[in-house]
């Protein structure tokens, strides 16, 4: 089964799930479902409901309640975003200008403000306890990952520990409680709900190391940012935190100057690039991906051959092969 081929598994859910975050945003505060509908529109994969959708469906479960539960997960998602443009400084997301480049930082806020209590309030009427609980702590973790971030911004001496906290809570616990929660809608023993949502965590890793080189090797086309994005906002990601742990002395030093002044001048940034991939940066980031799909992978050793879990299987591997 290739990509193109997972689709058609949750196509008709894709679309109700389209359906019922337009339905949701509706306000009679016309800038709420403008903002929004401009982000949520912008070409997101919808990575985390087709997981909570396939999770739910390799757990047993085809029914109703999964598609506004994948849509409050996107929504904290989409939240998330919009408030992490506003601290990035950042004025492009997906190929366009970002949201808060258009209507401002506080129309951006606000606005992920809204999507944020809109997302718990679907909860309250799925009315899971439970599932409440799970997305609490996923969104708590979230935020901590990202307060985290900013206080390690242009930190050349964070560490590699640093980095996975980061990338755990920022990206993979929101991915791994969609797919946690598939496995509740299924009724999954305690074991299964567990492989599930250690599937969906090593798979966030494994998709937000590949995004962080994606941002050093990637044509600006093809990524939709600019090459060097994270690096000129002052995010020390993994690729430089192993070059510089392993560059000569004199490099070191030029590295840390740009990474003081990351909106210098555009030859150090040429500069930086070409040393990250000279130092093995890239490659050392690259393995690390592999090896958290990997044990993404042997999280499903226990579920049954089928659709479902090839299509699981399939997102595992297109995590560290994919371009954009």
């Amino acid at each position: 089964m290739s990509i193109e081929k997972i689709f058609p598994l949750v196509e008709k859910e894709l679309q109700a799930i389209e359906a019922e975050m337009t339905r949701n945003l509706i306000s009679e505060i016309v800038m709420i479902p403008t903002v929004s509908k401009y982000l949520i529109s912008s070409g997101g994969k919808r990575f985390r409901p087709m997981l909570l959708v396939l999770c739910a469906k390799l757990s047993g479960y085809y029914g109703p309640r999964a598609i506004p539960l994948a849509g409050t997960i996107e929504f904290i998602h989409t939240a998330s975003l919009l408030h992490d443009d506003v601290v990035d400084r950042a004025f492009m997301r997906r190929g366009l200008a970002s949201a808060n480049s258009v209507w401002g930082d506080g129309a951006s806020v606000l606005v992920g403000d809204f999507l944020f209590t809109k997302a718990f309030w679907l909860l309250t009427q799925d009315g899971d306890l439970r599932i409440l609980e799970i997305v609490s702590h996923a969104t708590n973790r979230l935020a901590e990952g990202e307060v985290m971030q900013m206080t390690k911004m242009g930190d050349p001496g964070i560490s590699e520990e640093d980095y996975y906290y980061v990338v755990t809570n920022k990206t993979a616990v929101l991915i791994a409680a969609a797919c946690q929660i598939g496995a509740i809608l299924g009724g999954s023993s305690p074991e299964k709900e567990k492989c599930l949502s250690t599937f969906g965590l090593n798979l966030g890793i494994a998709f937000q190391l590949m995004d962080d080189v994606l941002d050093y090797v990637s044509a600006t086309e093809e990524l939709g940012k600019t090459i060097g994005k994270d690096l000129s906002e002052g995010k020390i990601t993994l690729p430089l935190i192993h070059t510089l742990r392993t560059c000569s002395p004199d490099d070191k030093n030029r590295l840390i100057q740009v990474i003081h002044d990351p909106k210098g001048k555009e030859e150090d940034l040429k500069y930086i690039l070409e040393l990250v991939r000279r130092t093995g940066g890239i490659d050392y980031t690259i393995r690390q991906a592999e090896n958290f799909a990997g044990k993404a992978t042997s999280a499903l050793t226990e579920f049954p051959a089928g659709p479902e879990k090839d299509a699981l299987l399939i997102l595992a591997q297109y995590t560290i092969q994919r371009r954009k």
